[in-house]
């Protein structure tokens, strides 16, 4: 008996100590850690989901969260692939500004379209949310009209410069890109258009000094399938618009704001189109901004997410364009036209 009672107080023992190991060795696995807060994506619909999301949403942080905006998918080279240093202000001086009410960060990949006129995907603006785009400049004394309206309001836009007209001012495209505007491209009518395509980028990207952004707009919003594909394969995002102002034909600042309220009293929202070359949106520009402000408007700035890549044989066509026949000369002015008799 005595034996036996043993023999069962060991092997309940036993049965504790193998429960307790069992027990403690759950006990020290650690639990899973809780997955990160995902970024707030505005829904989108077409074949990239995700190609929007919002990274700023409301006027204190979007200015702050508004750098030069470069942009694209692929891999860039070392020189391509640095952005240009912010130029926006993290404060605004006019209490009665325009600024920012949203920025979205814009996934370029695969050359997704904007603008309901032609693409249909992403409708990503809320009610009163507009962006401002201005193209086929940069034009002397035009040009700085805006960028001061724009300056003034302390609000960003989209510039659409044409192909290798960039390199005939590239002292005024720099500033565009300086005071943090996103520059794209417009496609020249020439001869091989994926060939203007190129040289364009190429030639905005040499006048920037910089990464620009991997967005293009088609003169008069014609869009060849073959070459939206093309730009697809490039991960370069397609600009229609979603209401065209028309300045090209309007001489009167007073026509191009008229022309554009009314537009987008009827829309609610959308992608303006206008044209910094044009001298009456020039005159315009400070003035439509007030009516936008007063209007309850708020702009949406688009960031591109990388910034383009452009290709070498058109970088080096383009270099030898601004430097003319003979390849130019490497020495300074100062030692080739010196005055001697004033």
């Amino acid at each position: 008996m005595r034996l036996a009672a043993i023999a069962s107080a060991l092997a309940i023992v036993l049965c504790v100590a193998v429960f307790g190991a069992i027990f403690l060795q759950k006990a020290s696995i650690p639990a899973p850690a809780s997955s990160p807060a995902t970024a707030q994506t505005t829904p989108t619909e077409g074949r990239a989901p995700g190609s929007v999301v919002t990274v700023a949403d409301n006027a204190a942080d979007s200015t702050m969260a508004a750098p030069v905006a470069v942009a694209q998918a692929a891999p860039a080279p070392a020189a391509q692939a640095a952005p240009l240093p912010s130029a926006a202000s993290t404060s605004c001086s006019n209490p009665n500004a325009l600024g920012i009410a949203r920025v979205v960060e814009i996934d370029t990949t695969g050359g997704p379209g904007f603008g309901f006129e032609h693409f249909k995907s992403h409708d990503f603006l809320r009610e009163g949310e507009v962006v401002l785009t201005f193209d086929d400049g940069p034009w002397p004394k035009n040009t700085p009209a805006v960028l001061a309206a724009l300056a003034a309001h302390c609000t960003k836009a989209i510039f659409f410069p044409i192909g290798t007209h960039a390199t005939y001012e590239p002292g005024i495209l720099k500033q565009v890109a300086a005071a943090g505007h996103a520059v794209g491209s417009v496609q020249a009518v020439e001869y091989d258009p994926k060939d203007e395509i190129e040289k364009g980028i190429s030639a905005v990207r040499w006048a920037v000094g910089a990464p620009t952004a991997p967005y293009f707009r088609f003169p008069a919003l014609r869009q060849p399938q073959e070459l939206v594909d093309y730009l697809g394969k490039r991960n370069i995002a397609i600009f229609s618009t979603d209401m065209d102002s028309f300045d090209f034909k309007m001489r009167k600042p007073e026509q191009v704001r008229q022309a554009v309220l009314a537009k987008l009293k009827k829309h609610g929202k959308g992608i303006v189109l206008m044209h910094d070359f044009q001298h009456a949106t020039a005159e315009a520009a400070m003035d439509l901004l007030n009516d936008l402000k007063a209007g309850g408007y708020k702009v949406v700035y688009m960031k591109p997410k990388f910034p383009v890549t452009t290709i070498a044989s058109y970088d080096e066509q383009i270099l030898k364009l601004v430097k003319g026949p003979g390849g130019g000369d490497a020495r300074p002015t100062s030692s080739v036209v010196r005055t001697i008799a004033e």
